[in-house]
């Protein structure tokens, strides 16, 4: 099974709403319900009865109350989207940085071969590549590419060292490698540049390897 950087394969649709999915609100009366209420009844009163003013002082009041309570929410509402839209827009301050997954898990499919993506963020001189089990056993590994920082991808054939085929299931990816200074560091699958921010449907997200990720699914920035 090809796995991306997000560590699975998946993909992301939003939801599809038609104008005649919307059904117009009719349990509550807005504040121009009620001015046409209020006068429709003055029109209609008895003009040898006509109404108190004191009812009309304070139907005109609740009339008040209601239209300050209509521009509160409305002013709260425009509030709340300029802060999401602050948030959506810092994350563009990202990029650049590295977004942590929170997972260098990886699967293996019986008669597939999995594909992983690993981010080397110095030169490799030379290093290995890691596959481990679920008790943190390494049962394969893999020479990793000499070259400069950046992502390179593995591609692993679901056999140990001795070149015995393994459950199918979920393993994990690590890697140690040795700079051309001489300096001795680790990586992982799930740790990637972030390349770009996208904004799809009021969600949020961000570039790291090779696809889009929610920007939900970063434990960490750094």
């Amino acid at each position: 099974m090809a796995i991306n950087s997000l560590g699975l394969d998946s993909s992301v649709y939003g939801d599809y709403t038609t104008t005649a999915d919307v059904v117009e609100d009719k349990t509550s009366l807005s504040n121009d319900d009620f001015m046409t209420l209020l006068l429709v009844e003055l029109q209609n009163q008895d003009p040898t009865e006509p109404t108190d003013t004191e009812q009309i002082l304070t139907q005109t009041s609740q009339l008040a109350t209601l239209e300050a309570t209509d521009n509160t929410n409305k002013a709260l509402a425009d509030l709340a989207a300029t802060l999401a839209a602050s948030s959506d827009f810092g994350a563009i301050s990202a990029i650049g940085k590295t977004a942590d997954l929170g997972s260098n898990a990886i699967t293996y499919t019986e008669g597939e071969s999995s594909t992983f993506e690993m981010y080397f963020p110095s030169d490799v001189a030379y290093g290995n590549v890691e596959i481990l089990d679920v008790n943190g056993n390494v049962i394969k590994t893999i020479a990793a590419e000499s070259g400069g920082s950046g992502i390179y991808t593995y591609t692993w054939d679901g056999t140990d060292t001795a070149g015995n085929a393994v459950d199918e299931g979920v393993y994990y990816a690590t890697a140690s490698y040795t700079t051309v200074t001489g300096e001795s560091l680790t990586t992982r699958v799930g740790t990637y540049p972030i390349e770009s921010v996208r904004f799809d449907e009021g969600e949020t997200f961000v570039k790291v390897g090779s696809g889009y990720v929610p920007l939900a699914n970063v434990v960490e920035i750094y």
